[in-house]
């Protein structure tokens, strides 16, 4: 197996520190808080945060590369176990396709960089998809051009899926994080979403592709990045997209269509470039993104006849 990054094997257990802000680790730049926050760097490491956690009674809460989440003004309670260092890829050529494993909290950009050193398609789609590998997964991530392949389903072929006992338990020496490997023909893939797998964190992605190597990918990958700095207002804080597509239109469509480009709260404005991204222009809280995304939400069933869905990730206290 030839790897473009190894897995890191140091087995120390990763520092737990208190009160510390969850913002400058999120793509929107929101957030209050972690009571305790930890970053692993490899399977050691986050399997021993979770056990000091669950020692210490904490409620778990990972967060992974922090792009498609809003964390609460008031922060979250308990541990939060940040996954943006969790990272690494191994590559492999088995029987004519191109093998990658990965840990989830790998970035998709070094996800494509794999795929692109390889000549194969898959680079196309992820060309400006922010966010880690397991976010991914979660999400079934991808792009509305007709691309093949466009999301994440096409692509995977297994995840690993960690699951721990939630509860305190009176001898915490028998205490034991669970491992199971599920294929990915297993799980429940629709359009941004993918289900069959929880409860549990996912740790590991296994995702291959046919040995196909096609000699124009790298000036589509370039083509693809310069079509979307275009129309996406990738120099500001934002979380990509905020809706989900209804079946057959476009969210952004829908809320340009309302009359809400440059529509404000605060800090928060849905985008003059593009009407499905809502963006941070400085200072903005939870709540005014909140309140956007809720204003938006109700503007376009009003005018519009259409409930559009969020893509986004709540975390922390949205207690009123």
């Amino acid at each position: 197996m030839t790897g473009t990054s190894g897995h890191n094997t140091n087995r120390e257990a990763p520092e737990l520190r208190e009160n510390v802000s969850l913002a400058p680790i999120t793509s929107w730049q929101i957030g209050g808080i972690a009571d305790v926050y930890a970053e692993p760097t490899n399977e050691e490491q986050l399997e021993a945060a979770i056990e000091e956690g669950a020692k210490r009674g904490l409620p778990i809460t990972i967060l992974g590369g922090g792009t498609n989440v809003l964390i609460s003004d008031r922060g979250v309670r308990g541990l939060v176990i940040g996954l943006r260092k969790f990272s690494g890829i191994k590559t492999s050529e088995v029987e004519g396709r191109f093998q990658i494993e990965a840990l989830a909290g790998t970035s998709k950009s070094e996800l494509l960089k794999a795929f692109l050193k390889a000549k194969l398609e898959p680079a196309i789609f992820l060309a400006g998809i922010p966010g880690d590998i397991g976010g991914g997964v979660v999400m079934n991530a991808g792009v509305g051009e007709q691309l093949r392949p466009r999301e994440f389903n096409e692509i995977t072929d297994a995840i690993e899926v960690w699951r721990w006992p939630t509860t305190p338990l009176a001898d915490m020496s028998i205490f034991k994080v669970g491992r199971q490997r599920l294929e990915a023909k297993s799980l429940n893939w629709s359009y941004r979403h993918c289900e069959g797998w929880r409860p549990g964190l996912i740790s590991k992605v296994w995702l291959s592709w046919p040995m196909e190597p096609k000699a124009d990918v790298l000036d589509r990958v370039k083509a693809a990045n310069h079509n979307r700095l275009t129309k996406q207002p990738l120099d500001m804080p934002s979380c990509g997209s905020v809706f989900v597509n209804p079946v057959g239109d476009r969210a952004g469509r829908l809320i340009e269509a309302s009359g809400l480009k440059g529509f404000a709260i605060g800090g928060a404005k849905v985008s003059e470039k593009h009407a499905n991204f809502i963006v941070n222009t400085g200072g903005a809280t939870a709540q005014d993104m909140r309140a956007v995304i809720e204003h938006v939400r109700a503007r376009v069933k009003d005018r519009q006849g259409v409930d559009l869905k969020t893509e986004v990730v709540w975390l922390g206290d949205w207690t009123p």
